[in-house]
This record gives structure tokens, C-alpha cells and sequence, in this order.
């Protein structure tokens, strides 16, 4: 981030503009809208500059800015579509003061003016510092088409009620308040909103308190799109933020942020928070009144200790509930161009875990091994040559492909293409570092090869198999 956003105060201060043509009629359209004194400095200015000074909305100096003329301005615009006067301008009134911006000049520019979408006192401001000022305006005419006219007539009624919103207690309440009014009234004019309010307040004055509640939140494979709207408004509600290691951080970005975030993250076979201690934190947090969400990364129901943890609050009565993600496989398989199911080859897959608390986990081979079988494997990194020798033990095909999928969903996400028969050898080559999804019985579609640029896909070479011994 080159540019750091903030709201400017205009109230009484001074900002200043140099030029007097479509540049500058551009900018004084909109800084007409603050509270500011403008004044502009134009030999020759627009017609609509002169009807502007002569209402009493700007002042007009009809001559170049000089020295002295920039003293006490909050802001400088220089807007005399000429390069040298520009350059000129604005070197005075850097020396006096003042913050820069030169049209069309980002890089001399010691500020930007974004697109602004205007829902007073509400207002949005859009910036791609400079690098795309055509997708800038797009946002803001979405936004504008999104946003009720009414917005800013709520906000200027809300803004005048804060003070009697103060008879509810700090934090959980206010908001649960002020949510209620902007997202579930809505006021035709501002006599109405003034009597929703003071309903609505009366209402909120004589609830109880809202209990502590945990909501087990499946976090998706880490591409934030993938987030369901559920999981969405779960974040945006939360006092605190428990979260796995898998969880992106583009995915942390949607909680509140005067949440709490708690990092409790376990790796297999490394550094780990013990449940116990996660169990703990839910109780501490609940217990206390806190609107707790458990992030957990893919679907929380999916070899993600869900009933450890709901059996915990559960003991101590606290309220949960569940709110269903995208599994790593369902994410993983769509970057292949498969389905789990195919009629015809198999109708059942198995979701596997490659271990558990007691080291490698051990499944049905036999039935696993026989023809047509699919599996998606968790945590199957470190135990693939413990599952390619139970397969083979058990007169797996070594031919049966297997498919790698590391980071599924994400930008960085890469797939490695391999049979039974080379799979431990080939995931120790490609080195993969990432959260990987492990599939028996698939290969990427063939039609996938089309798309490489878009997803790294690496076809492991044929070697000579090996033996039962090599694989056990």
C-alpha cells in the first residue's frame, strides 16, 4: 500500500487551486461539496468558475499563483493541464506547507483524490493508486447503484441519536443496536427514522443480554470467494476470532477489526496448540459473553476435532452452531476438471486422513485396492509410502493414477500427476511445502493440459517400479 487512506477534515480549512480549464472544473466539482475555503488562481478562468466566485462558492484570483499565495492551505490541486506551470505551482506550495496533488501526475503528487462515492455524511472512496482509475470508476458506479438513497439520511439521523445510544452498554449491545436500525428499518424520511430509533432503543433497553455463543465456521480451501455468505456474516458478528494454521490471511482480512484473533494452529508431526487448550479458550471467551467464531480451514465437520469441541461447550451449556465450508476436496477436485463420483467407475468415494493421533492411520486396503476406487486423502503427505505399501500389500493396480494437489484454490496452488507406483519418490521430488489433498484413483483431465499457464501440473516421468520391499 503506496497510498494510506484517510478522511481529511475540511471544516475551515484552506485548499488551493491553480488552473482554470476541464481540469480544474473537475476537481472543483467535487471539493465545492466539503467544507472548505477554496480559493483559485487563474489568468483566464472557466465560465463556470467565474458564476462559482461570483455565488460566494470559491474565491477567484485572476492571475498565476505566486509565492505567499499557498500559506495556511491544508491542500494545493495543481490543475493547469501544463507540465512547467504545474511544476512550478507545486514547488511552491510544497515550500509553504502544503499537501500536493498534480493532475495527471501521480508520481510528483504527494496525494491522490479516489473516486468518491457520496452518501453524506457516508461516504466511499475508491483508490487504485493511479494504476487503474477506469476500474476505480466502475466500483463506484456498482456501488452507487447498490447503495439506498436513503443512506445518508439514516447516517445524519443515527449520527444526532449516538448520544442517547449511550444508555446501552458499551461494545455487544451498541452494535446489535445500530445494526438493527441501518439493516433492518428502513425509514422513509428522517421524522420516521427518529421514531424507529427511539422504538428500537426501547426495545434494546429492556432485553437481557446476549449469551455468549460459539459458531463452528468451515473456512473453505483459503481462496476467499469460496467463503460462504454464511461463514461471511459469522466473521463480521465475531468479538473473537479462534483460528487454524490453514486459515489465508485474505480470509482473516473479513473479520471485524476490533475482533480478537487467536492463532491456534497444529501441524502434523510439529508444533502444535493442544486441544485442550483450544477447548479452554472457547470456554473462557463464551463464558464471558463473547460471540465466538472456530475457523477452521476446509468444512469444520471434516477431520477437524469438531465434536471434541462442541462436546466442551456443550458441558458447560454454551450455545453453538455450524456453519458448513467448502472441503479441501471438493475444492481440490474441481482444479483437476473431475468429479468425485462418475457412474460407470465408482459410486463412493472415501475421505481418508493419512494419520491420526497415533501416527498413520490404517483403513480397509482390501477394499480400497480393488479397481474403480476413489479416495481423497488428508494429511497424506508424510504418509504416502505407508499408503502406497498397503496398496500395493493389497494387489493395488501400480498403475492406479494419483494426483497431488498442494494449496488447492489458492494463487500459489500446484498438482502433481503420478501413479501408485512412483508416488512416495514423486512427492519427495516435487518438494512441496503447502497443504496438500492426496486423490487414489484420479488424474487431471486431459483437457487440463490446455490450461498450464493458469495451474503448475507436473507429470512425474516413468521409472521402474519398484518392489513390495521398497514400498513397505
Amino acid at each position: 500500500m503506496d497510498h494510506f487512506p484517510i478522511f481529511l477534515s475540511t471544516r475551515g480549512q484552506r485548499i488551493v487551486l491553480s488552473g482554470g480549464g476541464d481540469a480544474a472544473l473537475a476537481k472543483l466539482r467535487l471539493l465545492m461539496k466539503s467544507e472548505a475555503r477554496i480559493s483559485v488562481f487563474a489568468p483566464t478562468p472557466a465560465p463556470e468558475i467565474k458564476d462559482w466566485a461570483e455565488a460566494g462558492k470559491l474565491t477567484l484570483h485572476r492571475r498565476a499563483l505566486t509565492h505567499g499565495d499557498t500559506l495556511c492551505a491544508a491542500l494545493f490541486y495543481a490543475a493547469d493541464e501544463d507540465a512547467t506551470e504545474d511544476k512550478r505551482t507545486a514547488s511552491i506550495a510544497r515550500s509553504e506547507g502544503a499537501l500536493v496533488n498534480i493532475v495527471d501526475n501521480l508520481h510528483d503528487s504527494t496525494f491522490i483524490t479516489p473516486a468518491i462515492v457520496d452518501r453524506d455524511p457516508v461516504t466511499i472512496a475508491i483508490g487504485t493508486e493511479g494504476a487503474a482509475p477506469v476500474l476505480a470508476r466502475a466500483i463506484k458506479a456498482d456501488l452507487e447503484a447498490k447503495l439506498p438513497s436513503t443512506l445518508g439520511m439514516m447516517a445524519r439521523v443515527g449520527k444526532g441519536f449516538r448520544k442517547m445510544a449511550d444508555a446501552l452498554p458499551f461494545g455487544r449491545a451498541r452494535r446489535d443496536f445500530w445494526r438493527d436500525y441501518y439493516f433492518a428499518t428502513s425509514p422513509a424520511s428522517e421524522e420516521s427514522a427518529e421514531e424507529a430509533l427511539e422504538a428500537l432503543l426501547r426495545q434494546h433497553l429492556n432485553k437481557t443480554a446476549r449469551p455468549g455463543h460459539v459458531a463452528f465456521v468451515g473456512g473453505g480451501p483459503g481462496d476467499p470467494e469460496l467463503l460462504t455468505l454464511k461463514a461471511r456474516k459469522a466473521l463480521d458478528e465475531a468479538d473473537v476470532v479462534i483460528y487454524d494454521r490453514l486459515i489465508t490471511p485474505e480470509i482473516l482480512e473479513l473479520a471485524r477489526r476490533e475482533a480478537t484473533m487467536i492463532d491456534v494452529g497444529k501441524e502434523g508431526f510439529g508444533p502444535s496448540t493442544s486441544q485442550e487448550h483450544i477447548n479452554a479458550l472457547l470456554l473462557e471467551h463464551a463464558s464471558n459473553g463473547a460471540q465466538v467464531v472456530r475457523l477452521k480451514s476446509g468444512d469444520a465437520t471434516v477431520f477437524g476435532r469438531l465434536d471434541e469441541e462442541i462436546d466442551a461447550v456443550d458441558a458447560h451449556n454454551i450455545g453453538w452452531h455450524i456453519v458448513p465450508g467448502i472441503t479441501s476436496a471438493s475444492a481440490a477436485v474441481a482444479t483437476i476438471g473431475q468429479s468425485l463420483t462418475k457412474r460407470g467407475r465408482n459410486a463412493s468415494v472415501r475421505f481418508l486422513t493419512g494419520h491420526d493421533m497415533k501416527g498413520f492411520a490404517d483403513h480397509d486396503w482390501a477394499a480400497l485396492a480393488r479397481a474403480g476406487e476413489v479416495a481423497a486423502i488428508y494429511m497424506g503427505k508424510r504418509s504416502a509410502r505407508f499408503v502406497q505399501g498397503r496398496l500395493l500389500m493389497h494387489g493395488a493396480d501400480r498403475t492406479t493414477p494419483v494426483t497431488v494437489i498442494e494449496n488447492a484454490s489458492r494463487p500459489d496452488q500446484r498438482i502433481v500427476q503420478s501413479t501408485l507406483n512412483h508416488l512416495a519418490d514423486d512427492l519427495a521430488a516435487a518438494n512441496l511445502s503447502g497443504p496438500a489433498l492426496t486423490f487414489y484413483g484420479l488424474a487431471p483431465r486431459a483437457a487440463l493440459q490446455e490450461y498450464r499457464h493458469n495451474t503448475d501440473v507436473t507429470p512425474m516421468p516413468d521409472r521402474q517400479p519398484i518392489s513390495l520391499q521398497e514400498a513397505l
